[in-house]
């Protein structure tokens, strides 16, 4: 009895702090909810923290109502369907209920086949005390989060029962479902196995920038007002695009559980080059990660998104975990200087640290140990609508999208950064629809509407720092800018300009031309009215493209 009431209150408790927590975090809840979407026909789009009505639903581990398309149960819905095949490839996997869903199908036939990363590849009755005693502080709340989750009575033991009921990986095993992670090549690992996308039939791909735990869709398990780090789910129904994912998950399994080894993983992979289909009336573009960091950057994923990005007329909004590569932010400037309005969401994580390319679209450097980043351009016509949303304490704006003139929408697991690209294994999925666009633009506007946006005190503080304990910092960046070879196809306006003999008109020029056919060599500038020989061997060894 006395447990019974304990559970009770703590029951009661967990929904007011929850629901206070969502009111305070979310503000926008005070006022009417927004009308559901219409969804294209093939490709759905779902959202975690979705606010619109009728997207609610009962967390399953915590007992909590709360706003928002519950992932899992539409992860569980579509396997369900399965009558041959699924195939999952996600980084971290601790979701019973999915697990449970998996075993079920298999039990009746299905073949089911998951690779994980390797790092996740272990079930919590596999830590010892040695082990959990080396955690880092991070790594042991993540422990000490799931053994809570796991210990269903609370009384610090973890039995076989409870393991059999709540840990994602033994109920696989129990149920003899085969697994791999990226070891499965012979190496100890390489990069991340980062994807998160599942196949079922040869017929629908699932493709989320969610991890399949309980804080990447519903929540921390002790900590009742999160609601899990945002993210997005796409289901997509397209043979094609299934033949696609199908073939990037069997280079990664090869024989499976086998004794070849002739598992692929990251930069061991064959080259895969973007593929584009028709799917109803989407226009679709599928790359995967990584590239070999000797592939001109045009041809990898992030020059994907460059590539992307240039199509832009008149306005870009980012909602990122990570912004880190240089040659994005660069491509970003020449379309703010275009007149394209960027707006930009980054987890405050990762915001605000050296390497951020937020930091250069606020127009601002910060030193790491008084060094700046290799290639830091800090934007001369810098923005001021760059910064973090406000989400409940513990969730991370886990998002890898961008929107690109309300019809255009990149996302997928690919953050956008250089380890993304050259090491870890990633979907990028480029979607032009407007319906499916409208989704991702809802749920920008929901976090931007909540953001604090701008340069922090903490950051201006640490620049007045750097100014002071830096005396060297200042003279380091000049000489940088003095030896900086300008690319011909990203460089801003600006930066153009201090080419010897470019002016303001020239430079305009210059862009006006790369925007018709990008450049491909020094002889390639000619055709760009006022630069002829003399000006061209000028510019020799100052340019690229």
């Amino acid at each position: 009895m006395k447990r019974f009431y304990q559970k009770t209150v703590l029951f009661i408790l967990s929904f007011i702090l929850g629901f206070w927590g969502l009111i305070a975090c979310n503000p926008s809840l005070k006022i009417e909810r927004p009308q559901p979407l219409p969804q294209d026909s093939l490709i759905q789009v779902y959202f975690n923290q979705n606010q619109a009505k009728g997207a609610d639903y009962t967390d399953p581990y915590r007992q909590i109502n709360r706003p928002g398309d519950n992932l899992e149960d539409i992860l569980i819905n579509t396997l369900n369907s399965a009558q041959s095949t699924v195939d999952m490839a996600v980084q971290e996997f601790r979701l019973p209920n999915l697990a449970k869903a998996l075993v079920k199908q298999a039990k009746k036939g299905v073949k089911v086949r998951v690779i994980l990363e390797n790092s996740y590849n272990q079930s919590i009755s596999q830590f010892t005390p040695e082990i959990v005693a080396q955690m880092e502080a991070r790594e042991k709340q993540r422990y000490d989060q799931y053994f809570e989750f796991i210990d269903l009575d609370n009384n610090k033991i973890i039995t076989d029962e409870e393991l059999n009921k709540r840990d994602a990986l033994t109920i696989l095993n129990q149920g003899n479902i085969p697994i791999i992670d990226d070891t499965e090549d012979g190496s100890k690992g390489t990069g991340l196995m980062h994807h998160k996308f599942m196949i079922i039939d040869g017929k629908i791909v699932m493709v989320s920038s969610a991890n399949f735990t309980l804080s990447g869709v519903h929540g921390d398990f002790d900590a009742p007002e999160t609601r899990g780090n945002a993210n997005n789910l796409l289901k997509i129904q397209s043979s094609e695009l299934a033949q696609i994912f199908t073939e990037e998950f069997n280079l990664m399994w090869g024989d499976g559980m086998g004794e070849k080894k002739d598992s692929k993983f990251g930069i061991n992979k064959p080259p895969r080059s973007p593929k584009k289909l028709t799917i109803g009336t989407s226009q679709v573009t599928v790359k995967f990660s990584p590239n070999s960091s000797k592939d001109n950057w045009e041809i990898t994923t992030n020059g994907l998104i460059g590539e992307t990005l240039n199509k832009a007329q008149n306005s870009v909004n980012l909602a990122l975990f990570v912004f880190s590569e240089q040659q994005l932010a660069n491509i970003l400037e020449n379309k703010h200087n275009q007149a394209v309005e960027i707006k930009a969401l980054i987890d405050p994580e990762f915001a605000f640290r050296s390497y951020s390319e937020g930091l250069d679209m606020l127009g601002v450097a910060v030193s790491n140990n008084c060094q700046y980043e290799k290639d830091n351009k800090p934007w001369t016509q810098n923005i001021n609508t760059v910064g973090i949303s406000n989400l409940p304490k513990g969730d991370k704006l886990h998002h890898k999208f961008g929107i690109i003139d309300n019809n255009l929408i990149i996302t997928g697991s690919h953050n956008w950064s250089a380890s993304a690209n050259f090491q870890n294994d990633e979907t990028l999925i480029i979607i032009k629809n407007s319906t499916i666009t409208a989704h991702y633009l809802q749920e920008f506007e929901r976090l931007y509407n909540n953001s604090t946006l701008g340069i922090p005190e903490f950051i201006n503080n640490k620049i007045k720092k750097d100014d002071q304990n830096c005396p060297n910092l200042l003279e380091t960046e000049k000489q940088d800018n003095e030896t900086k070879i300008i690319n011909l196809n990203t460089a801003t306006q600006a930066e153009l300009e201090t080419l010897p003999g470019v002016g303001k008109q020239l430079a305009i020029r210059i862009i006006e031309a790369r925007q018709t056919q990008k450049f491909t060599s020094l002889e390639d500038l000619k055709r760009v009215k006022g630069i002829g020989e003399n000006k061209s061997k000028k510019l020799e060894g100052k340019v690229s493209w």
